[in-house]
């Protein structure tokens, strides 16, 4: 085989402006919103124009959530973009998620909220045919998956995981009969086989281990199937993280997981990706260019990075001041013996600074960070979760201090019985600690040994 060199990003939600994306209510729904808006338009045109102009190389996958929510127009505006992109002597590759096919979307009009029109799952394929299913080697259209050959010795298993049987985001028995086969295929061909999905099949960090909703459901199977049957690499989006994973199945098979940062949301990252052979491949992360829009003199990147800062922060801040908004938004505001404990942890966080924080659990704490508030310590955590390469390790400030209250703290978390999503108990402790600090393999660049 050849070496081959392609581009990968996730998430470019676009949204058609024309739509609207203003007024009071836009301006309430985003206070608690990481991704852009109004702004995804700009975005994907500033990153059109410099896919179009890299040289590097002329593949581009891009996996899911390709529009806002399912926007009709927001659909026929970005297949103009890949239009525009092919245009240029590229070649597109697409898989659709949960976004796209939304039947009911919102909008914010001169009115405020209303519903343009959406798009059915159905019409997806005949909208997306020319990236990916025309010249498809294979095509599973129930569920939207499709092989394509991507360069010399290199095939391309893009997967789609809305169409099960059940309406369970999963792989069904039919789809896993269609994945079998074509990997066997590749094989049998001298192919080496990558897959792109747009839910992540390992957590991408330890603490999304014990949410659900933040990989693919019933994720062993899939990764069995996969890594077992000889796929070892899969680009995958949703979480907006960036992130890279391994694991080895029980039968002794890698599969990692190359988790790659919404373009409209910070961070907002491409990845260049090079298979030198079937046991070594190359991942470089490229940041997002610039787009024009009014960030207020900031740089495009710190405009992005105050915009997640704030949805965390406005979050801590309604636990205090407006905890029925807080409780309405996560959408648990019938559990009201929650509110007093939350509207408590509320005031903690909103008034104490590391340096009170630690005083009150008998801790030390370095003196150039005992001022900082407890919330935008907080706020910092949150975010090195989904920007990767956590920072708060054992032997800087901020991880000695983070695992010196966990230590304190350690007989409680012991006594929580939590399973992850494998249905396995966690620890607690590790598990707050991999989360606050990586310890494991580069989120960015990295040379992934296959086998």
């Amino acid at each position: 085989m050849k070496e081959l060199k392609f581009y990968v990003m996730t998430d470019p939600h676009f949204y058609e402006t024309s739509l609207g994306a203003s007024g009071p209510e836009y301006d309430d729904f985003m206070r608690y919103e990481q991704k852009c808006y109004a702004e995804t338009e700009s975005i994907n045109r500033s990153v059109a124009e410099y896919l179009k102009g890299a040289d590097e190389a002329d593949i581009i996958l891009i996996v899911g959530d390709l529009s806002f929510n399912g926007e009709k127009e927001s659909h026929r505006s970005f297949v103009k973009l890949l239009k525009e992109i092919e245009e240029s002597g590229k070649k597109v590759y697409v898989v659709t998620a949960d976004h796209d096919c939304q039947e009911h979307p919102f909008a914010f009009g001169e009115k405020g909220r209303y519903e343009p029109e959406g798009t059915p799952r159905d019409e997806l394929f005949d909208i997306y045919y020319e990236f990916g299913f025309k010249d498809a080697i294979a095509v599973d259209r129930q569920h939207l998956s499709y092989v394509a050959q991507l360069g010399e010795g290199v095939r391309l298993l893009a997967l789609n995981n809305d169409g099960a049987d059940d309406g369970r985001r999963r792989f069904d028995e039919k789809h896993c009969q269609w994945i079998r086969e074509q990997i066997r295929k590749a094989k049998e061909d001298g192919q080496m086989m990558i897959a792109m999905n747009h839910y992540p099949l390992l957590p991408l960090q330890p603490l999304f281990s014990i949410i659900s909703s933040t990989v693919q459901k019933e994720p062993m199977n899939a990764i069995e199937l996969l890594a077992d049957e000889g796929v070892n690499l899969v680009f995958t989006g949703h979480m907006h993280c960036q992130s890279i994973n391994e694991v080895t199945t029980k039968k002794g098979n890698k599969l990692y997981d190359v988790c790659t940062g919404s373009i409209i949301a910070d961070p907002a990252y491409i990845r260049l990706v090079t298979v030198k052979d079937e046991n070594t491949v190359d991942i470089k992360s490229i940041p997002t260019p610039d787009f024009e829009w009014d960030t207020d003199g900031r740089s495009c990147k710190q405009y992005l990075t105050d915009m997640f800062n704030n949805m965390i922060l406005n979050i801590l801040y309604d636990m205090k001041y407006d905890t029925e908004r807080m409780m309405r938004k996560f959408h648990i505001e019938d559990k009201k013996a929650l509110r007093p404990v939350i509207y408590l942890i509320g005031c903690l966080l909103n008034s104490i600074t590391l340096g009170g924080f630690s005083r009150l659990f008998w801790i030390k704490c370095h003196k150039s960070i005992r001022k900082i508030k407890v919330m935008d310590f907080a706020a910092e955590l949150v975010r090195g979760a989904f920007v990767g390469n956590q920072q708060m390790k054992e032997g800087t400030p901020e991880g000695d201090v983070l695992l010196a209250f966990l230590k304190r703290i350690n007989p409680v978390l012991k006594r929580i019985n939590l399973k992850n999503v494998y249905g396995e108990r966690v620890d607690l402790f590790e598990l707050l600690k991999h989360t606050a600090g990586n310890y494991g393999t580069d989120d960015y660049n990295a040379v992934l040994t296959l086998r």
